[in-house]
């Protein structure tokens, strides 16, 4: 299933950068979100254990995302070969055959996220999740789109680094960090993938326009997303726009 939401006014004039070998190139930012519940075996008991303890030791706060290790998880996990297999026959559908194979996987962990966007690092690239845990009542939320995704187990989901997102409770408007207090079962995990922004496939798939602001790209040296020309950064608690 692909969902689409209208682009806001504003995000018809967002423009992010990125390096493509030497030169900094610029590009529109896709309001397209493509996403799917696809089915993926549960977990072991033993596995999530691990998870957690693993997450314990990051001392993750409120709204925190970080990496965990992957290769005990493909060690460990049988199932392990049939989620990659299940994202590779999903996002082929999308009409993304092939892009997940000479793509870097990580294995991550969220403690809620606070809205960001992840185009000053990931500017190059298009996310693609996929939520190994059950629902715990969160949703993934995109605000400039209007759209939230109930976060549960198999939940596959490609979008723009660009396009502002977090993750908070179904029944919040905005990240509040008490809603993720220590001793409260909020921990999401899941596998992702960047996407290579210019391969065509990836490219079609979120509508991406290339090189509609070649001059000023030309004069940055870091990757970025300027809203009318001007730099901006994503309001941690609303998701709004707003000077870094």
């Amino acid at each position: 299933m692909t969902r689409a939401a209208p682009i806001l006014t504003n995000d018809q004039a967002l423009t992010a950068y990125f390096w493509s070998g030497d030169a900094m190139r610029s590009r529109s930012v896709s309001g397209v979100v493509l996403s799917s519940v696809i089915d993926i075996p549960v977990p072991s008991a033993r596995l999530v254990a691990d998870w957690e303890r693993d997450t314990l030791d990051l001392n993750l706060e409120p709204g925190d995302v970080e990496a965990l290790q992957l290769a005990r998880t493909r060690a460990r996990w049988p199932g392990y070969k049939h989620c990659v297999q299940s994202m590779a026959n999903w996002t082929h559908g999308q009409g993304l055959a092939g892009v997940l194979t000479d793509s870097d996987i990580a294995l991550m962990v969220c403690r809620g996220a606070r809205y960001h966007n992840d185009a000053s690092q990931y500017a190059g690239a298009a996310f693609c999740n996929l939520f190994l845990s059950e629902d715990k009542g969160l949703d993934l939320h995109f605000p400039a789109l209007g759209l939230r995704l109930p976060l549960q187990r198999g939940l596959a989901v490609v979008f723009d680094t660009g396009q502002p997102h977090a993750v908070i409770p179904r029944s919040a408007s905005n990240f509040e960090a008490a809603a993720f207090a220590t001793g409260q079962d909020c921990s999401q995990f899941f596998l992702t993938w960047e996407l290579p922004i210019d391969s065509a496939a990836v490219a079609h798939a979120l509508r991406i326009a290339f090189d509609t602001d070649p001059a000023t790209a030309r004069t940055l040296s870091e990757a970025q997303v300027r809203l009318q020309g001007e730099r901006v950064a994503v309001e941690p608690e609303t998701g709004g726009w707003c000077r870094p």
